[in-house]
C-alpha cells in the first residue's frame, strides 16, 4: 500500500494547478499505525514531486490513542509533522465502550501527556457529543478536561448513525438507541455556552480554535482551494473537477501498478460551483461573500433568493452585515438545510 501510494504521488505530480505545498495531512484512515521507514517513504517522495512552501507549513497526522508513543511522537517531530489530530472521541469510558472505541479515557489523557511532553503541542482532538445513553454532565466533564489539557484546537461532531454501518444495524437490531434530536440541540446548546465562556472562536459549525490555531489545511478546503489526495477513498479538487478514488484496496494497488489512476472525475458545473460555495462557507465564521458571488460567480443571491432569504432573517437563522451572509447561533442547527435550500 506504501509503495502504491508513493507511485501516485509521482502519477499525480502534475495535478495541482502550481506545485507548491501550503499543507499535508494525513488521514482518512490510521497513519499512526505506519512505522518509520514507511512514513520516511512517503515524506521522501512528497519531498521529490513536489516543493514545500516554507518552514511553517502545518503538516498534521491523525492518530488514535492507543498508537501514541513518546517514541513515535519523536520520529514524527523528526519526519517534520508539527501537529497531531488525536481521535479522543470522549475521555469517558462510558461513551469509548458505546462508540466501540478500542481506547479507554485514560488512555485518551495519556495521548495528550505524551505529545505535549515531547514538545508536540499543536493539537487538535475529535469529541463526539449526542451519544446515546450519554448525558449532559459527561459531555460538561469531557469538556471541561479538554480545557484543563490546554489543547489549542477542538473538532466536535454530532453522533450521526447511518445506514448499513456498525452503529446502524445495532439500531436496527435494538443493541442501540438512535439519539434523539432535542438531546442533541441540548447537547449543542452545551458546546455553546462552553465555548463562550473559554473564548473557543467557532470558526466553523465544527470546528473550535484558541489564538488563530485554524486548521491551515481545513480552512483551504472551506475556500474551495486546490489540494490533491492519494491513496484508496481519496478525494482531489483542481479548481474545475472533483476526483474520487475507488475505495478497494486490492483495486486501487492493481491500477496504480498499471500506471493508472483509478479515479472517477466528476467536471463541476457552474450552478455546483455556487453550490459549493453557498454549502461550505456558509458554515465559517466568514460567512457568504455576497460581493465575490456577483463578481467571480455572476450570482446575485440577494436577488435570485429573496422570498427564501427573507424568511431566514425572519426567523433569525440568518444575518446580513456589510455584504455578507452569516448563520446565527440558531442557524448553525439547521446549515444544511439553509444551504440545500438556497441551491441552485
Amino acid at each position: 500500500m506504501v509503495d502504491a501510494i508513493c507511485d501516485e504521488i509521482d502519477l499525480q505530480k502534475n495535478y495541482l494547478p502550481d506545485n507548491i505545498l501550503k499543507s499535508i495531512y494525513l488521514g482518512g484512515g490510521t497513519p499512526s499505525l505506519l512505522n518509520q521507514q514507511e512514513l520516511e517513504q512517503i515524506f521522501g517522495t512528497i519531498h521529490q514531486k513536489f516543493k514545500i512552501k516554507n518552514d511553517a507549513i502545518e503538516i498534521t497526522l491523525e492518530a488514535n490513542p492507543d498508537d501514541l508513543t513518546a517514541d513515535k511522537v519523536k520520529v514524527f517531530k523528526k519526519l517534520g509533522i508539527n501537529r497531531l489530530s488525536i481521535g479522543v472521541q470522549s475521555f469517558q469510558d462510558q461513551n469509548l465502550k458505546i462508540t466501540n472505541r478500542a481506547h479507554n479515557g485514560q488512555e485518551a489523557l495519556k495521548s495528550i501527556q505524551i505529545a505535549q511532553d515531547s514538545g508536540l503541542t499543536n493539537l487538535t482532538i475529535d469529541l463526539i457529543y449526542a451519544i446515546p445513553n450519554s448525558s449532559h454532565q459527561i459531555l460538561e466533564e469531557d469538556l471541561e478536561i479538554f480545557y484543563q489539557l490546554q489543547i489549542p484546537h477542538l473538532s466536535a461532531y454530532s453522533m450521526t448513525i447511518e445506514p448499513k454501518t456498525v452503529f446502524g444495524n445495532w439500531v436496527q437490531k435494538g443493541k442501540m438507541q438512535s439519539p434523539s434530536e432535542q438531546f442533541a440541540v441540548e447537547q449543542f446548546d452545551i458546546l455553546m455556552r462552553f465555548t463562550h465562556k473559554t473564548q473557543l472562536e467557532q470558526y466553523e459549525i465544527s470546528n473550535f480554535a484558541y489564538q488563530g490555531k485554524y486548521a491551515v489545511h481545513n480552512t483551504n478546503y472551506w475556500f474551495r482551494k486546490p489540494y490533491l489526495g492519494v491513496g484508496p477513498s481519496a478525494h482531489s479538487f483542481n479548481g474545475v473537477a472533483r476526483q474520487y478514488n475507488i475505495a478497494n484496496n486490492q483495486k486501487y494497488i492493481k491500477s496504480i501498478q498499471q500506471n493508472q489512476i483509478p479515479a472517477e472525475i466528476d467536471a463541476l458545473t457552474p450552478a455546483d460551483i455556487i453550490n459549493e460555495y453557498l454549502m461550505t462557507r456558509l458554515r465559517t465564521k466568514w460567512g457568504l461573500d455576497l460581493k465575490e458571488l456577483r463578481n467571480t460567480y455572476n450570482f446575485k443571491l440577494l436577488q435570485e433568493k429573496e422570498t427564501l432569504l427573507e424568511q431566514f432573517f425572519d426567523k433569525n437563522w440568518l444575518s446580513l452585515k456589510d455584504d455578507f451572509i452569516y448563520l446565527t447561533q440558531t442557524g448553525k442547527l439547521w446549515a444544511d438545510e439553509i444551504a440545500q435550500t438556497l441551491f441552485i
